[in-house]
């Protein structure tokens, strides 16, 4: 059917909500805005579906979202009872409707007579991937846009794991999705029957508990932490997210006495009005926490996006200014202080391994390899992290211990399944606390890792493809990568280049299986170390391309990646 068509079937509906209503009225007076939001469903994929709020088949509504769940639903009815009734955790964050969409989704569930376990208020995602495995849900909705400005929200679906559904029941759901195509037709229970029917429980305080006394297993050292952390001061960002549920007991109960919230930035407004980017990737978002680190002189400072599993921090300097540190140092740092603190108290494994994605830093892989732990490199999307860990403890052939993205996302303890900021806050203040017995700062241990391996730089430059165009447009920047291909870049040879969606390992001219699963990305490893790689996003409409590069000083580095950087942002 035509976007006309479709938009026409809405405005028909004499039932919709008064608020899509309204909004729909206001949209036929944009044809561009009005064909993006009904030329074509959202898509739903293995990372769920995240979009536009608003009316729409292509946008996120109750309708939209009951489609969603509705294809859950489907799929899981076609489980044996026991498997079935083992039923779904739902959480949701602090933006615009995700309460809504939360028990919209546990409504549309009910009515197939599957039980929901619902968290009574918003909870971060990491919990909500604990909940899961606690609980013994065969699957978990978190309704969510992650670190989405505040227009998007977003629905994720969880599997039995705790990690994000994995792809071969995730398409079995997508065609579930896709034959609920009547989203006025599906059918829900009201809440009230829910409760009477025992089809949906409210969980909270007790899952909060025990998700707690696991957190407190990432410790290394609690010694330490009796010792320096009353000298600490830390200044703590939730940015208007999830994170102000559980960060202040974390600080509380690991005995860092001196931990200050951001005030302005602890209210769980969907607005978030102190930031128009709610990604602590943004140096914009670390305003307040510096003006009050500034004040206090914090030690560090730390801030988790809205469903708290990315985690940026900033390190006081000598001047008392603070520098921020990327995704790539932050995970270096942690793996370092890690490994080395596992050597020292005799906790570190003969056959430890970590998994980071393929455009993640290499720093992470020579400081592995100092400590004799095997690294894997996986696919971007930390669903891929979570399927290798449960690939170990099936083969029993390699201990987790640590797992990352550059994107800020960190994983230390595998009792959740996607990248954890509330983990990542406690190993953090753990190793600052390490370094200030030290007399050193996180920033100076970085350092100190420049100096052994040489200093890394990457660079993550994004372009947007927005509208109905952008997915032809980003198919075709693709397709012409694959088919011309690079011989050199910036100067310097590409000797291998490898095609995750054909599966290709071509170093050489010797051409191998890259032994990964297909994915729409290209990486050009250089002569000289350097890797160049490029992706469409799988959650937004962006195309992002990569830089990793090494070099002898600081001062080389810069201007190293500088000018790759201006060559790959010339690539259209």
């Amino acid at each position: 059917m035509s976007w006309q068509t479709n938009m026409q079937t809405w405005l028909d509906n004499t039932e919709l909500e008064p608020e899509l209503k309204q909004q729909l009225n206001e949209l036929k007076k944009d044809n561009d805005q009005a064909e993006e939001a009904f030329y074509a469903p959202m898509e739903f994929g293995t990372a769920g579906m995240r979009g536009v709020l608003g009316p729409g088949i292509n946008r996120m509504n109750i309708y939209t979202v009951r489609q969603a769940a509705e294809g859950l639903a489907l799929f899981m009815d076609t489980l044996d009872d026991a498997t079935k009734s083992r039923g779904v955790a739902i959480s949701f964050d602090s933006r615009y409707h995700s309460q809504d969409f939360a028990i919209e989704s546990a409504k549309v569930l009910g009515a197939h007579g599957i039980k929901s376990y619902v968290f009574d208020s918003l909870r971060p995602t990491p919990e909500l991937s604990f909940a899961v495995r606690t609980l013994n849900t065969y699957a978990g909705i978190m309704i969510t846009a992650s670190h989405n400005p505040k227009q998007y929200n977003g629905f994720k679906i969880y599997g039995p794991d705790g990690g994000q559904m994995p792809p071969k029941e995730s398409d079995k759901i997508t065609e579930y999705v896709r034959k609920a195509d009547d989203l006025f037709a599906i059918k829900v229970k009201t809440v009230y029957q829910l409760r009477e029917e025992k089809l949906m429980q409210l969980i909270g305080e007790d899952v909060d508990q025990q998700y707690l006394a696991k957190l407190d297993t990432v410790v290394v050292n609690h010694d330490l932490i009796e010792k320096v952390g009353h000298k600490m001061k830390f200044v703590y960002s939730p940015l208007h997210g999830t994170g102000k549920m559980i960060a202040p007991k974390i600080f509380q109960d690991l005995g860092f006495e001196n931990f200050n919230m951001v005030k302005e930035q602890a209210i769980l407004d969907p607005e978030f009005a102190t930031t128009p980017f709610p990604n602590p990737e943004f140096a914009q978002t670390f305003d307040l926490a510096i003006a009050l680190g500034q004040k206090i002189e914090a030690n560090i400072l730390i801030a988790t996006d809205p469903d708290a599993d990315r985690l940026g921090a900033a390190v006081r300097q000598p001047d008392g200014s603070y520098k921020l540190m990327t995704g790539n140092q932050i995970a270096s740092v942690l793996l370092n202080y890690l490994l080395q603190a596992k050597k020292e108290t005799n906790a570190l494994p003969n056959n430890g391994a970590v998994v980071k994605s393929i455009v993640s830093t290499e720093l992470a892989t020579a400081i592995a390899e100092k400590y004799g732990v095997k690294m894997y490199n996986v696919l971007t999307g930390f669903k891929y992290i979570a399927e290798k860990i449960q690939n170990f403890q099936d083969n029993k052939d390699h201990e987790f211990l640590f797992g990352f993205e550059e994107s800020y996302g960190y994983l230390v303890k595998p009792f959740v399944r996607d990248k954890d900021a509330m983990q990542s806050t406690i190993l953090l203040a753990e190793a600052a606390a390490y370094y200030e017995s030290k007399g050193k700062t996180i920033y100076d241990a970085l350092e100190d890792l420049y100096q052994e391996f040489g200093y890394y730089r990457e660079k993550t430059i994004s372009k947007t493809f927005d509208g109905v165009s952008g997915k032809e447009r980003m198919a075709s920047i693709m397709k012409g990568f694959r088919e011309d291909g690079f011989t050199e870049i910036n100067g310097v040879k590409v000797v291998e280049t490898l095609d995750y969606l054909n599966k290709t390992d071509n170093k050489n001219g010797q051409v191998s299986d890259t032994g990964l699963p297909k994915a729409d990305a290209l990486k050009f490893i250089l002569e000289d170390g350097t890797w160049v790689a490029v992706r469409p996003s799988g959650t937004e409409p962006k195309m992002k391309f990569y830089i990793g590069i090494t070099s002898d000083t600081d001062e080389n580095a810069a201007e190293k990646l500088a000018g790759f950087a201006k060559v790959v942002d010339s690539w259209e």
